[in-house]
């Protein structure tokens, strides 16, 4: 878009970066404590996506005047591949084997070609 700031497409990427973040803590952070109780758990992962969706919503709305909905969408799934990597790896103590990265290759290619005019 002609006149449109680069921060106007940086922002959208960031809020989603930390969207990422924390809902991935949301979803999958519990399995490191497998003994507490499922009712906890339950809570404590909404409250944490309270706070993704404080960033979620106003990126997709921030990014929505400069990606379509369909290139947000591929934009959020690369940028939660990426984060539940690391995750994966560096909290959970499980890398990802040669599959996961092949699969994860083929969902970053689809959402590469959501960017194609």
């Amino acid at each position: 878009m002609p006149g449109t700031s680069f921060a106007a497409y940086l922002y959208p990427v960031l809020l989603l970066l930390g969207s990422n973040i924390f809902m991935t803590f949301a979803w999958y952070g519990h399995l490191k404590y497998k003994s507490a109780p499922l009712m906890m758990v339950i809570m404590v992962s909404w409250g944490i996506a309270f706070f993704e969706y404080c960033l979620q919503v106003p990126g997709n709305r921030l990014g929505s005047a400069v990606y379509s909905a369909p290139q947000l969408k591929g934009m959020q799934e690369v940028i939660t591949l990426v984060v539940f990597a690391v995750f994966s790896a560096f909290y959970l103590g499980q890398p990802l084997k040669w599959n996961h990265y092949a699969a994860f290759g083929l969902i970053v290619l689809a959402a590469f070609l959501m960017f194609k005019e």
